[in-house]
């Protein structure tokens, strides 16, 4: 009797304290929906989950399996807490034992233009196909699946007095896996990539983020077993693929018009021109850089991301923002020894930051670590210095780097343009 009583009160105690553990994980879990709620970021920018409440047990299963931390469990149910964070690769929506978590694009409050595309991925403007995050797919496994698909079809069109049987715009997921099957099936193909690196969107993923959790198959490559992958590891086996195919990639370059020339296209870039019989766009959402605008922008020295604070260690480092991207880059770089930093942007204060970046730039501005200027425009950008409109006059300031987080422009009024027609999303698959 006295060992059953013995094992009632340890199960008691444990039951106790597993009971006061999950609501001080509760108790964070609503403080960081609440931070995110005042600070304007709970909502999602793209493909999320949305939890069925009437289904969802608060198990937990999905907040777990989230890498980005995006969902936590608030009054016994999951809730999408840091929405900002959250990349849509689906990992929660297998993770759920009850099957209440589907995968949305948009909210109620903000809809998402998603390009209408038939099933073979091809847009209602015949020859033009669109496949991966453009259309609305997240998940890397899928993109890479819907460019080889998109490949089978685009096939079938090759031939003709063409420069080449395809034009694929962008080497993220979906770009690079329709290039491996371009060479598979012996096309003509032309890739090109307004950035300096492939991967696409996975390129400007923080370090060390968790950006793939499935296998995925590849033309030539064969399936690639991955579980969770982190983005370097994923950047580098991408890399290692484009050596061994000897897949042709064209760096820095954007694409400006697609015109439609009979039964073929001809796509003008910053680089030339090329006739083609289709096109695959497979670019992401993220768009094109936003720039200044302004007398010296073109430089090598300006830059439109911070991917290694370190190698700008000891230099003046100008960034112009006021988003996330913003302070982050600014508070990164004011960490590295010698470094002078001044944040440039344009309204009297940061909104829609996170608080913990607000914190963290006003302790690193006490310290005198970096310069926040706040109404302040960018005049000009020289060799070595900046011009800032600041305070009623146009000051000038010693300068080695300019880093322009002012977001992207996305390609919709270019495809638009074209003929190609969108759907608003508003919280739907």
């Amino acid at each position: 009797m006295s060992y059953l009583y013995l094992y009632l009160v340890v199960i008691c105690v444990v039951i106790a304290l597993y009971v006061k553990r999950q609501r001080r994980v509760h108790a964070v879990h609503a403080g960081l929906l609440k931070e995110a709620v005042q600070t304007g970021l709970n909502e999602p920018p793209s493909l999320h989950p949305v939890v069925d409440l009437a289904r969802c047990m608060g198990s937990g299963a999905c907040v777990k399996s989230c890498p980005e931390k995006a969902l936590g469990v608030v009054d016994g149910k999951a809730v999408l807490i840091n929405a900002a964070h959250c990349i849509g690769h689906g990992a929660c929506m297998a993770a759920c034992p009850v099957e209440a978590i589907k995968l949305v694009f948009g909210t109620e409050k903000r809809g998402i233009e998603i390009p209408h595309i038939s099933p073979n991925f091809e847009t209602n403007v015949s020859g033009i196909f669109i496949a991966g995050e453009l259309g609305g797919m997240g998940l890397i496994r899928k993109a890479a699946e819907q460019g080889r698909q998109a490949m089978e079809s685009i096939r079938k069109r090759a031939g003709g007095n063409v420069e080449f049987d395809v034009v694929i715009v962008g080497c993220g997921p979906a770009g690079l896996s329709a290039g491996l099957s371009a060479i598979e099936h012996k096309l003509r193909y032309k890739i090109f990539e307004q950035e300096d690196s492939l991967g696409g969107s996975v390129y400007h993923y923080p370090r060390q983020k968790i950006a793939m959790t499935a296998p995925v198959d590849l033309a030539i490559i064969g399936k690639v077993k991955f579980g969770e992958v982190q983005k370097e590891k994923l950047l580098e086996f991408w890399q290692n693929v484009v050596s061994k195919t000897g897949l042709e990639i064209s760096f820095r370059e954007q694409m400006q018009s697609i015109a439609k020339d009979g039964d073929h296209f001809s796509v003008t870039t910053t680089q030339g021109s090329y006739t083609t019989k289709s096109v695959l766009l497979s670019m992401g959402r993220r768009g094109t850089p936003r720039k200044l605008d302004v007398p010296g922008e073109n430089q090598p020295k300006v830059m439109y991301r911070l991917a290694d604070p370190a190698q700008f260690e000891g230099q003046a480092v100008l960034v112009v923002g006021g988003g996330d991207s913003a302070l982050e880059a600014a508070i990164a770089l004011s960490e590295q020894n010698g470094t002078d930093v001044i944040l440039s942007y344009r309204s009297a204060a940061f909104s829609r930051v996170k608080q913990k970046n607000r914190l963290a730039l006003e302790q690193q501005q006490k310290a005198g670590r970096l310069r926040v200027m706040l109404n302040s425009i960018v005049k000009s950008i020289g060799i070595e210095s900046v011009e800032i409109e600041f305070d009623g006059s146009v000051q000038q300031h010693r300068n080695q780097v300019v880093i322009v987080c002012a977001g992207g422009l996305l390609p919709t009024p270019l495809l638009q343009q074209i003929g190609i027609r969108f759907d608003t999303k508003f919280g739907s698959e």
